[in-house]
C-alpha cells in the first residue's frame, strides 16, 4: 500500500513536472513595443517610427540573411544547428575558464539560452542561469532554429537605442540586412556580445579587431574565399549612425493610425516612383515658397486596381521646417473649388440633359440671394457646354446644377466617394458646384481614378475578372482583393459614353509654362486633367487621368492662408504634369461604340438638329443624348424683301414675305454674347408699319430681377446709397422710357442703366421701348442705410 503511494505520488510529481515544462515558455515570448515600420511592395524601408519605449527596435521578420547567419554562428554558437538549446561542451569550457580566472568571463550560453535571456531579462546569476538552460530546451521543442535565429536577430542589442538587426543595419549602414557585406555583417555579428562597450561610435580599435578576427575565421572555415577576406579586411566600420529613410512619414502616421497592432505594413507604393515624387513637391515647395507658399501634396495610383503608387501627404521646402510639414493634406478636408465640375458634366450627359455643345446661359443671376460670378468677373451671354468645363465657369456650372438638382449631386457625389459631405444637401445647395463643399484629395483622386476604370472595363473585351465592369471603389495602400471595396453592381453610376466625352473634354485644356506647346509633339501624351482654386486663393487643386494612372496634386498653406497666385493652373498643374512626365505612357481611351450613337447636331447651338438649323455637325455621343430636345435658338423669321425688316402678314402681303432661318438668343444672353462674338447677327428691327410680334422678347432684365430682395447701403460719406437699374435691348437703337412706381424716371439710349434709391419697401419698376413693348417687375428694398 505504502509502496503503491510512493508511485501514485512519483507519478503525480513526473506529470506536474511535465505540465510545469511545458507550460513554462510563455505564450509571448517578448512584449516589448516595436518601431512601426511602412515597406514599399517590394519590401524596401519607407519610413520607420522609434517604439514606444525609444528603442529603434523593428518587428520581428520570418528568414535572417545568409551572411549574418554564418558570422553569427561562428563567433556566437558554432553548435547551434546540433545542440537541443543547451551546448555542454561550451558549458563545460566556460565553468573551466571561470574557475581558473576566478571570475566569470564566460556564460557559454547558446543562442537559444540568449533569446531566453533577452525576453526574461533578468540579473545574471547561477539560478537565472539554470532557468535559461531550462527554458532553451522548451523552447527548440517549440520554434525551430530559423524561428529561433529570427528572434535573436530581431531582440538583440547592439548599441545605443538599437535594437535587433534589422533597425542595425539601417542606423549604422543604411541598407537592408539583406545588402550587407561580409565585413558588415561580421560587423554586427559581434556586436550584441557587448553592446554598451563596443559599438561604431566608440571602441573602434577594439571592434575592428573583433571583427576582423570573426573574418579571418569564416576564412578559414572555408565560407569566405582569399580575395572576399581581403576586401572585407579594407571595409572601414560607420562613422556615426545613419538616418533612416522617411520619405513617407505620412503614410506611416496613417497606417499607424488605422492599423494599430500591425507594426510592419507592406504597402503598394512602388519605391522609386515615391522618392521622385517626393523630389518633384519638393522642387516646387521650393519655388513657390517665394510667394509664401509652403505645402505641396501629390498622390499617385494605379487606375484599374486603384493601388497607390506614391503618397507625399505634405511637402515642404528644405528651410520651410515651420509651416507645418506634419499635417497629412492628402487626408484633410479642403475646399474643392471647381474640381467637382467633371462629375456634374458627366451626370447631365449620362441623363441626356445636354450634348458636348449645347449652349448653356453664362450671364447676370440671383438665385434665392446666391449670386456666383466667374473667375474672370466677365459674362459670354452664352457658352458651349464643353466649354464651360474647359475654362471651369461658374454661372453656366450653378444653372447646370439648378437644373440636375443639388440634391441628386449631393447623393451622386456620396456614391462615388466622397467622405466628407456630412451635411445636408440643403446646407450646402448651388455653392456645392463652385467649392461650398470640402474634399480630401485622397477622395477626389479615388473618384477620377474610379471614372477611367469603369471607362477601361467598358472597353475591355477580355476583362480582368477581378475587377467589376462598374467598379467605383476608393484607392488603397494596401494590398487587398479590389472586389471587397467595390460600390455598385452591374448598372454603375454614370455610363462609359459620358465618361469619356468628359474626358476628352478635359483633354481641352490649356496646358502651364512650357506644357503649352504640348500639341506640337506626337510623342506627349494625351492627359484628362482639371484643376480648381478655392474662394480666396487658399486651395489650389490639379488632378489628371490616363488609362493606367491618375495623379492628384495639391498645393497652398496648411494652415489656410491665401495668397495671390495661388490657382490650380499656376500652382498644382505644373507639379502634376512633371509627376506624368515621370510615369510610362499609355494609348488613350478608345470609344465605347455600344453605349454610343452618331448624330447630327446644330453647329450653332451644339443641340440636336431642328429643321431651322442652317449647318449641322456629325458627333458621337451617349445613347441618353438622343432624349435632348432639338435646336431651340434657330428659328423662323419673316422678313422684307431687301431683308431689312421684320414683318407678318397682318403689315404686309404673303408675296412679300421672305421666311429665312435666324440664329437668335435670349435678349439678355444676346447683350453680352454678340460683344464677344462680332459676327452674331442680330434680328432685324420690325418695320415701323408693322406692330412687334410676341413671339420673340425684346427685352430682358439685368438688375433687378422679378421678386428680387436688395439691400442698398449708404456712401462712405454719409449719403444714401444708389442702385443702378440695368435691362438689355435687342437694338442698340432702341430708347426705353423708365417709370418707377408710376413715376417717370427719365430716357436711356444705347447703355440702359440708371442709377435710382427707391427707399424700402415694395416697388414695381416698369419700362417701355420707342416701339411700345414694355417690361416689368415687382421687387423689394430691404434697407437703404
Amino acid at each position: 500500500m505504502r509502496r503503491r503511494k510512493k508511485l501514485i505520488g512519483l507519478a503525480l510529481l513526473l506529470i506536474g513536472s511535465t505540465a510545469g515544462y511545458y507550460f513554462a515558455l510563455p505564450k509571448n515570448l517578448f512584449t516589448t513595443p516595436y518601431s512601426y515600420v511602412l515597406e514599399d511592395r517590394n519590401g524596401n524601408l519607407l519610413s520607420a517610427t522609434v517604439a514606444r519605449d525609444g528603442q529603434w527596435r523593428f518587428p520581428p521578420v520570418k528568414e535572417v540573411p545568409d551572411k549574418f547567419i554564418k558570422a553569427l554562428i561562428a563567433f556566437e554558437d558554432k553548435r547551434f544547428f546540433e545542440h537541443f538549446g543547451v551546448d555542454l561542451l561550451a558549458l563545460g569550457r566556460a565553468m573551466r575558464q571561470n574557475m581558473q580566472a576566478g571570475k566569470i568571463i564566460s556564460g557559454g550560453s547558446t543562442l537559444t539560452m540568449q533569446v531566453i535571456r533577452l525576453s526574461r531579462n533578468q540579473s545574471r546569476t547561477y539560478i537565472e542561469k539554470l532557468i535559461e538552460i531550462i527554458l532553451a530546451t522548451r523552447l527548440e521543442l517549440s520554434y525551430s532554429k530559423d524561428e529561433i535565429l529570427a528572434l535573436y536577430s530581431a531582440h538583440a542589442p547592439f548599441g545605443g537605442n538599437v535594437v535587433g538587426l534589422e533597425a542595425a543595419a539601417w542606423r549604422y549602414f543604411g541598407r537592408s540586412p539583406e545588402h550587407l557585406s561580409w565585413a558588415e555583417a561580421a560587423t554586427l555579428a559581434v556586436l550584441p556580445n557587448a553592446p554598451s562597450l563596443i559599438h561604431p561610435g566608440k571602441n573602434r580599435e577594439a571592434l575592428i579587431n573583433k571583427r576582423n578576427k570573426l573574418l579571418h575565421k569564416l576564412h578559414a572555415a572555408g565560407v569566405m574565399d582569399e580575395m572576399e577576406l581581403q576586401l572585407a579586411l579594407e571595409e572601414p566600420l560607420p562613422e556615426k549612425p545613419s538616418e533612416l529613410p522617411n520619405i513617407a512619414r505620412h503614410l506611416l502616421d496613417r497606417s499607424k493610425a488605422e492599423n494599430p497592432s500591425t507594426y510592419r505594413i507592406r504597402s503598394t507604393l512602388d519605391g522609386s516612383l515615391q522618392h521622385r515624387a517626393m523630389q518633384i513637391a519638393t522642387d516646387h515647395a521650393q519655388r513657390l515658397q517665394v510667394n509664401k507658399i509652403h505645402n505641396v501634396a501629390v498622390l499617385i495610383a494605379e487606375v484599374n486596381s486603384g493601388e497607390v503608387l506614391a503618397y507625399v501627404g505634405n511637402a515642404v521646402a528644405h528651410d520651410a521646417t515651420q509651416h507645418s510639414p506634419q499635417v497629412d493634406i492628402i487626408r484633410s478636408p479642403r475646399s474643392t473649388g471647381s474640381i467637382l465640375k467633371p462629375f456634374l458634366y458627366a451626370a447631365m450627359l449620362d441623363e441626356g440633359k445636354i450634348l458636348p455643345g449645347t449652349l448653356l446661359p453664362d450671364i447676370p443671376v440671383m438665385i434665392n440671394g446666391f449670386a456666383p460670378k466667374n473667375f474672370s468677373q466677365t459674362y459670354d451671354g452664352a457658352v458651349p457646354a464643353g466649354e464651360v468645363l474647359v475654362r471651369s465657369l461658374n454661372i453656366p456650372a450653378v444653372l447646370m446644377l439648378r437644373e440636375y438638382r443639388y440634391e441628386k449631386f449631393h447623393n451622386l457625389l456620396k456614391q462615388l466617394g466622397m467622405t466628407t459631405l456630412a451635411s445636408s444637401p440643403n446646407r450646402y445647395g448651388l455653392s456645392l458646384i463652385v467649392g461650398g463643399a470640402e474634399g480630401t484629395l485622397w477622395d477626389l483622386t479615388g473618384m477620377y481614378a474610379s471614372m477611367a476604370r469603369v471607362l477601361n472595363m467598358a472597353l475591355n473585351t477580355e476583362p480582368d475578372k477581378r475587377y467589376n465592369a462598374s467598379d467605383y471603389h476608393p484607392l488603397y495602400y494596401i494590398p487587398v482583393e479590389q472586389k471587397e471595396n467595390s460600390r455598385r453592381g452591374p448598372k454603375g453610376y454614370l455610363s462609359a459614353a459620358s465618361i469619356y466625352q468628359t474626358f476628352e473634354v478635359l483633354t481641352e485644356l490649356n496646358r502651364p509654362g512650357e506644357e503649352r506647346g504640348w500639341r506640337s509633339f506626337s510623342s506627349t501624351r494625351k492627359i484628362a486633367w482639371k484643376t480648381g482654386t478655392s474662394y480666396g486663393f487658399r486651395d489650389a487643386w490639379a488632378i489628371g487621368i490616363t488609362p493606367r494612372y491618375v495623379v492628384g496634386v495639391w498645393v497652398g498653406n496648411a494652415g489656410g492662408e491665401g495668397r495671390p497666385g495661388l490657382t490650380g493652373v499656376e500652382a498644382a498643374a505644373p507639379v502634376m504634369f512633371d509627376v506624368f512626365s515621370t510615369l510610362p505612357g499609355s494609348s488613350w481611351f478608345g470609344k465605347p461604340y455600344s453605349e454610343m450613337q452618331q448624330v447630327a447636331v446644330c453647329k450653332s447651338s451644339g443641340m440636336r438638329m431642328s429643321d431651322a438649323c442652317t449647318q449641322a455637325d456629325t458627333l458621337w455621343i451617349n445613347q441618353r443624348g438622343l432624349e435632348t430636345v432639338a435646336c431651340t435658338f434657330h428659328k423662323w423669321v419673316h422678313l422684307s424683301k431687301d431683308m431689312k425688316y421684320r414683318v407678318h402678314t397682318a403689315c404686309a402681303d404673303a408675296a412679300q414675305i421672305v421666311t429665312v432661318p435666324w440664329f437668335v438668343l435670349p435678349a439678355l444672353q444676346e447683350h453680352y454674347f454678340a460683344k464677344r462674338k462680332l459676327l452674331y447677327r442680330t434680328l432685324p428691327p420690325y418695320r415701323h408699319d408693322c406692330q412687334p410680334a410676341q413671339s420673340i422678347a425684346q427685352m430682358e432684365w439685368v438688375y433687378p430681377k422679378q421678386g428680387a430682395r436688395l439691400l442698398i447701403p449708404r456712401q462712405l460719406n454719409g449719403e444714401p446709397g444708389m442702385a443702378v437699374f440695368e435691362l438689355a435691348h435687342r437694338h442698340a437703337e432702341a430708347e426705353i422710357y423708365w417709370h418707377l412706381d408710376g413715376e417717370f424716371l427719365g430716357i436711356t439710349r444705347k447703355n440702359h442703366q440708371i442709377p435710382v434709391n427707391p427707399g424700402p419697401g415694395t416697388h414695381f419698376l416698369q419700362v417701355f421701348d420707342n416701339q411700345g413693348q414694355e417690361l416689368s417687375c415687382w421687387f423689394r428694398v430691404i434697407s437703404s442705410r
